[in-house]
């Protein structure tokens, strides 16, 4: 089995966020069919998370086709430092997906790599 497309979890993830009320927007498209996806959760006071793919390690061999982040850095971080690092992604792999979402609490719905 294969992932869903990122185009497809991204449309379902953004409306999993509204449907709690929170702001969601697609800051980039990338590739339709695989391309990364970063979600930056801003917390409205200059603030935010990034979440950033996990590392293929982080996968769980029974469910391989979720998608799986990493929070990166591990705390919030001025909202520059986040732009600085998607600016790097982006000229790293320009098929990279950036997912912006608005949440003074920092929810991101988003399944977490185990560490």
């Amino acid at each position: 089995m294969s992932r869903l497309k990122s185009s497809i979890w991204v449309a379902g993830y953004l409306r999993r966020c509204q449907s709690a009320g929170m702001f969601g927007a697609v800051r980039r498209r990338g590739a339709e069919e695989a391309g990364a996806v970063f979600v930056k959760v801003a917390l409205m006071d200059g603030t935010a998370l990034l979440f950033v793919p996990a590392p293929q390690t982080a996968y769980d061999d029974s469910r391989p086709i979720e998608r799986v982040f990493t929070q990166s850095p591990p705390q919030a971080v001025d909202e520059a430092a986040i732009e600085a690092r998607l600016a790097k992604e982006i000229s790293f792999d320009p098929d990279v997906w950036i997912v912006e979402i608005e949440d003074r609490e920092g929810r991101h719905f988003l399944d977490l790599a185990k560490n």
